[in-house]
């Protein structure tokens, strides 16, 4: 999806959206049917609701907003309303909830979606109305699918047993030829006003002016990581927050999640599979405090917000602010590693093509990367459409991550796009890279 989504006539943005739809819920209906019935209606972990939760999440959302907002039409299931209700019921609690069954969850999200394609048949584009501009409403409820697809794959990865979902390895790396680069500064276009489906908290567009800073070319791999467990990190408190430090003690971390050894060697469970470390690879399954620890560790820090996207966007050369790293397109398979193609993150190094003009790689896809920020809102920003979105979320509770993952979808994975969690939260599929301040000799 590009910015030009306004240069469409109505029906090929009808075709657009009809395809971004249909996209979405392939997908969902490939991680539901998956799995049988008791795994869908379980709970994985009381950090992820049941995978059955999600699918009428999906749809019950899908109908809030498309059907009775943008539609005008009648409920489907005004009964449910509250069931769905991602504030009205913390995950630990949903199990226990009269949900709709499976059978009950796929044959309602069909009804929906056939409600929601007669109303794309029929809305005017447009015409005043802000969830109708550019398909906004359409382009929200997409996001929010391939959004809540993205944690269906994370319980995927909590569940136990067999595999029941692959896919192909992603391409191999290649050795960098340097580390990091220094990144000089400057004044950025930080955030949007032009991408039409870009959510509140991206917006507006605002000039930033950042200083000099060094960053790592690729994130942190799994080999880099396990010198800093191998070396007695999680045991040294002089490496770790206060906060990070009683949160290791509290939880007895000693290393990533998923990762254990056995026989002596380092292992990682992934989606069923038992394997070998791959040391090539971005490390995944670590909070932001574990990220912070690292950074200590390796005389450095986590890059800020804008520090991380001034090196996605910035161009010294032309003094523009990109789309994306590699420039305007939108990604394809030669830049990233988005939208479930693959399994894994890709070593390090799999995509020059990725690369920002400073050399910069891996920045969007691969795994969700820590940055050392809050989420706070941009100067001038504007809850829309609702305020749950983004406004209740704000400030120290939650830190930023940016750049998409694996299990990002390409109509999510911008290089605006702004995602929060706690700083504990090791299911998601986060990593991170490190950043430093320059020498002087640097700046000379």
């Amino acid at each position: 999806m590009n910015h030009q989504l306004s240069d469409l006539t109505a029906e090929e943005l009808r075709s657009f959206v009809a395809e971004q739809l249909e996209r979405s819920r392939d997908r969902t209906v490939r991680l539901t049917d998956a799995v049988d019935t008791d795994d869908l209606v379980r709970q994985h972990s009381r950090l992820m609701s049941p995978l059955v939760w999600d699918y009428a999440h999906i749809g019950n959302q899908e109908e809030l907003w498309l059907v009775r907002d943008v539609g005008g039409r009648d409920p489907v299931r005004q009964d449910i309303d509250e069931l769905y209700d991602a504030f009205m019921h913390a995950r630990a609690d949903r199990p226990s909830l009269p949900l709709l069954s499976p059978t009950e969850t796929r044959q309602y999200v069909v009804e929906v979606r056939d409600k929601v394609l007669d109303v794309l048949d029929h809305v005017k584009f447009g015409g005043g109305r802000e969830l109708t501009d550019n398909a906004f409403a359409f382009g929200m409820i997409v996001q929010h699918e391939q959004q809540h697809d993205e944690t269906m794959l994370a319980t995927h990865q909590l569940r136990t047993g067999a595999p029941v979902i692959d896919a192909p390895a992603p391409p191999p790396g290649r050795k960098l030829a340097r580390a990091e680069v220094l990144v000089p500064g400057g004044v950025f276009e930080m955030g949007t006003s032009i991408e039409p489906w870009a959510l509140d908290n991206e917006r507006p567009a605002h000039p930033v002016h950042v200083a000099p800073y060094v960053i790592d070319t690729a994130p942190v791999s799994n080999g880099d990581y396990l010198q800093f467990v191998t070396s007695g990190g999680y045991q040294d408190p002089r490496w770790w927050s206060e906060a990070g430090w009683a949160h290791v003690q509290k939880a007895s971390l000693v290393g990533p999640r998923f990762w254990e050894v056995v026989d002596g060697n380092w292992m990682r469970t992934r989606f069923g599979h038992h394997e070998l470390l791959p040391l090539d690879e971005p490390v995944m399954h670590v909070c932001f405090y574990e990220a912070e620890a690292y950074a200590a560790w390796a005389g450095k820090r986590l890059p800020t917000e804008e520090e991380w996207e001034f090196a996605a966007r910035f161009d010294p050369a032309t003094g523009r602010t990109r789309r994306f790293p590699w420039g305007d397109e939108s990604p394809g398979p030669q830049h990233a590693n988005l939208g479930q193609r693959h399994l894994q993150p890709a070593p390090i190094g799999a995509y020059p093509a990725g690369a920002s003009p400073l050399g910069v790689e891996q920045l969007i896809g691969d795994i969700w990367e820590w940055t050392s920020s809050d989420f706070t809102p941009y100067p001038g920003f504007r809850a829309f459409p609702y305020d749950e979105y983004s406004l209740v979320f704000f400030g120290s509770d939650y830190k930023m991550l940016r750049g998409g993952s694996f299990g990002t979808d390409e109509v999510v994975g911008r290089s605006t796009f702004r995602n929060w969690d706690y700083p504990i939260r090791r299911q998601i599929f986060a990593g991170f890279r490190c950043a430093r301040d320059p020498r002087p000799e640097e700046l000379a």
